[in-house]
């Protein structure tokens, strides 16, 4: 079965842009890029931050990509930048992860300074030439990642043990709206997604958003990925299962195809289980009030869930 769902949404938000950041702020990353002032600020597309995302020139051309944000835009996203920075900053030099020039930060505004990478994000729904790409740097970075190269980051089963416990949350308080599969499978569900976060356990180093917008296809082919607030230890597979489930929400590829082809390793039942703790994030975070400065999650959220709950149907035994 091969479908786009519908009223599939985009992964982007409404950004700030580079001249709204105030102008100390601005000056301090200047000072970290060097060469002078920004003359040039293109704002990029994609992903949910409601902070900058810049690809910037300096007045004598040197580039970086620059993403800065305070609490008043959105009140964990500080702290996420902060955490990004702690994971890229210690990784070894690698071909997958854009070096981390520096780090603006005077407790209110976050800004952090990256190399900037020619490229483009994957085209959607996905052609096969450049997932076939992002598979192989998802494989190639687990085999580099593992075991985990950065310190002190916490395991998948602790950092979403919480996350995975959706179904045991829509349990407790099923929603009227909930889809009548699920309502009769929330016993099922939640055994499945306890399994689910008990299967990821592993030494590699997880990304654990991987989506179209937080990867770059490079002019030379190569993939790379970005946006790492998220980064714990785990199975060297999710990432790339994230990556067929969000092949999957925007159509054109069967992903049990896609499974087959690329997870061949992994038992079956591991992959359903995950599956379905997915789908309880999904469901259970979608159905939450809106998140201030994030007007766009929600949607895309339910979007998630929409499509995992469907391919976890087709996968599920009758």
């Amino acid at each position: 079965m091969i479908c786009q769902h519908e009223e599939v949404v985009a992964a982007s938000g409404v950004r700030i842009t580079w001249m709204q950041i105030p102008a100390q702020v601005r000056a301090g990353i200047e000072g970290i890029i060097g060469g002078g002032a920004v003359v040039t600020a293109v704002s990029q597309s994609g992903g949910f931050s409601p902070g900058t995302a810049d690809r910037v020139v300096t007045a004598d051309g040197r580039r970086a990509f620059v993403k800065a944000v305070s609490s008043i835009q959105n009140e964990r996203s500080p702290s996420l930048h902060r955490a990004e920075a702690q994971v890229v900053g210690q990784l070894p030099s690698n071909s997958y992860v854009p070096a981390l020039l520096g780090v603006y930060d005077d407790g209110a505004w976050v800004g952090l300074v990256f190399e900037d990478l020619d490229g483009h994000t994957p085209a959607l729904p996905w052609n096969a030439a450049e997932l076939e790409a992002a598979m192989t740097t998802l494989r190639q970075m687990a085999k580099e990642f593992t075991p985990n190269p950065v310190p002190n980051l916490p395991s998948v089963t602790r950092f979403y043990a919480t996350v995975f416990a959706g179904w045991e949350r829509i349990r407790s308080e099923p929603p009227a709206d909930l889809d009548p599969w699920a309502r009769d499978h929330l016993d099922d569900l939640c055994r499945l997604a306890a399994r689910g976060l008990a299967c990821l356990a592993g030494d590699s180093l997880l990304h654990t958003d991987v989506r179209a917008d937080n990867l770059l296809i490079r002019t030379d082919g190569m993939v790379a990925v970005v946006d790492w607030p998220w980064a714990c230890t785990g199975a060297s597979w999710f990432d790339q299962l994230l990556l067929c489930v969000n092949v999957d929400l925007y159509g054109g590829h069967d992903p049990e195809k896609l499974v087959l082809h690329y997870l061949e390793t992994v038992n079956r039942d591991d992959i359903t289980a995950a599956l379905a703790a997915l789908c309880g994030y999904f469901t259970d975070v979608a159905r939450q009030p809106p998140d201030p400065g994030l007007p766009t999650v929600r949607v895309f959220q339910r979007a998630q869930a929409r499509s995992t709950l469907s391919w976890l149907r087709r996968r599920y035994p009758t």
